[in-house]
C-alpha cells in the first residue's frame, strides 16, 4: 500500500470515527452524542451489576405483583438510569411511539401525536397541566409550545429531570415547563390543583393502574380532563398461545413493566376511581399506519449502533454493561415489532376522562 492510499484510508476512517462519536447525536435532535453515553445516576462501575439485578427482577413480570410490588418504582428508576442516554441518542427526546404518517418524518409524526393531547384536553394559555411520567420532556415541550399552557412534569428518575431542564432551557420553554423528581403514585401536589393532565405511555410502569389513576384524579380540579396513551394487549391476544405469551413477556422484560394489561381493563379502572370516561380508542388501528415501522427501518441502525457501543465500552468511554443494556433494547425492539405485526399489542390505547364537576378531593 503506497503512502497516498494509506493516508486516504486513514483519513476516511478518521472522518468516519469523528462522525460516529461527535456528530451522530439524537435521532431527532442533537443533544446527546455517542461519546457522552452514561448510566444516569448510577456510577459507571455499578452499571453491569444494576443491569443484572434489573434483568433478574423483571424476568417473570406477572409474579412481581404477588411478591415484590413495592420494589417496582426502584427498578423502574434503575431502568431509566440505564436506558435514558441510549434512548435519547438513538430515538430522540420523546420516549414513545406514534403512527407513521405518509409524507411526514418520524419527528413530525411524533409532534402531531403529542399535539393531539392539547386538542383532546382543550388546553389553553394560563392552564396548569400535569405530565405524569414526563421522561426527558419531549412531549411536554411540544404540548407547552402548541397550547401556551404551563406544564408540570413528574418523573421518578432524577437524571431525566436534569436532562429535561437542560432541553427546556435550550428550547426557550423553561418559563412554561417545570420538571420535578417524584413518584406518580404519590405526588407532592395539592388536591384539585391542575386544570388538566396527561400521560403518554408512562402509566404502564405502575404495578396497579388504579393507584396512579386515583392520584391523578386527586390532583385534578373538578371538571378537569385527563388523557392517557396506554400500553395494552388487544382483543387478538390469546394467553393460551405460546407465541403470544413470549412476545408479551419479551416486551415486559425489556421495558420495565410489571405486567401488561388488557385494553378491556382501562375504562373499568378509570371509572372505579371516579372518572367519567369520555372516549376510548386504539390509535394504532387503521387508517393509522404501523407505529412499528420505525423499529423495522431502524434494524441496520440498531446493529451499527451496537457495534459502536461495543467499541466505546471496550476502550472505556461507555460504562461496562452498556453493551448488555443496548443488546436488551435491540431484542425488545424485535418483540415490539412482532407485537405490532400480530396486532396483539398496542402502545397507544387512548382513554379520555373527566373528573365530575361535583367532586372535590378531600
Amino acid at each position: 500500500m503506497d503512502s497516498y492510499t494509506l493516508f486516504f484510508t486513514a483519513s476516511l476512517i478518521g472522518v468516519g470515527l469523528y462522525w460516529f462519536l461527535f456528530v451522530l447525536g439524537s435521532a431527532e435532535q442533537k443533544g446527546k452524542h455517542a461519546v457522552h453515553l452514561s448510566s444516569g445516576s448510577i456510577s459507571a462501575e455499578k452499571v453491569l451489576d444494576n443491569y443484572n439485578q434489573y434483568s433478574s427482577f423483571f424476568r417473570r413480570p406477572k409474579e412481581i405483583l404477588e411478591t415484590a410490588e413495592d420494589k417496582v418504582p426502584a427498578f423502574v428508576d434503575t431502568f431509566y438510569n440505564l436506558v435514558t442516554d441510549i434512548y435519547e441518542w438513538g430515538w430522540g427526546q420523546s420516549f414513545h411511539f406514534s403512527p407513521s404518517i405518509p409524507g411526514k418524518s418520524h419527528r413530525e409524526a411524533t409532534r402531531l401525536h403529542e399535539e393531539m393531547v392539547v386538542d383532546l384536553l382543550g388546553s389553553k394559555p394560563g392552564d396548569r397541566v400535569l405530565d405524569a411520567g414526563c421522561g426527558v420532556g419531549g412531549p411536554m415541550r411540544a404540548i407547552a409550545a402548541h397550547s401556551g399552557a404551563n406544564v408540570v412534569g413528574i418523573t421518578i428518575n432524577e437524571y431525566q429531570v436534569k436532562r429535561a431542564r437542560i432541553h427546556n432551557k435550550k428550547a426557550g420553554l423553561d418559563g412554561l415547563c417545570q420538571v420535578i423528581t417524584g413518584n406518580f403514585l404519590s405526588m407532592p401536589f395539592d388536591n384539585d390543583s391542575f386544570d388538566a393532565a396527561y400521560s403518554i405511555e408512562a402509566t404502564c410502569h405502575a404495578p396497579k393502574l388504579e393507584e396512579v389513576y386515583a392520584e391523578i384524579f386527586r390532583v385534578l380540579e373538578p371538571g378537569g380532563m385527563y388523557v392517557s396513551y396506554e400500553w395494552v394487549t388487544t382483543e387478538l391476544y390469546d394467553n393460551g398461545d405460546a407465541d403470544h405469551v413470549e412476545i408479551v413477556q419479551g416486551i415486559e422484560r425489556g421495558d420495565a413493566l410489571p405486567g401488561l394489561r388488557s385494553y378491556r381493563d382501562i375504562a373499568e379502572i378509570a371509572r372505579k376511581v371516579g372518572f367519567e370516561v369520555v372516549k376510548e380508542k386504539d390509535l394504532a388501528k387503521p387508517p393509522a399506519k404501523p407505529w412499528w415501522s420505525r423499529l423495522k427501518m431502524g434494524k441496520v441502525a440498531y446493529w451499527r449502533n451496537h457495534i459502536l457501543v461495543s467499541v466505546l465500552s471496550w476502550i472505556g468511554i461507555a460504562p461496562q454493561g452498556t453493551v448488555d443494556v443496548h443488546e436488551m433494547l435491540c431484542k425488545t425492539a424485535v418483540y415490539l415489532t412482532e407485537g405490532g405485526e400480530t396486532e396483539i399489542f398496542t402502545p397507544m390505547y387512548m382513554i379520555l376522562c373527566r373528573k365530575p364537576e361535583s367532586v372535590k378531593s378531600s
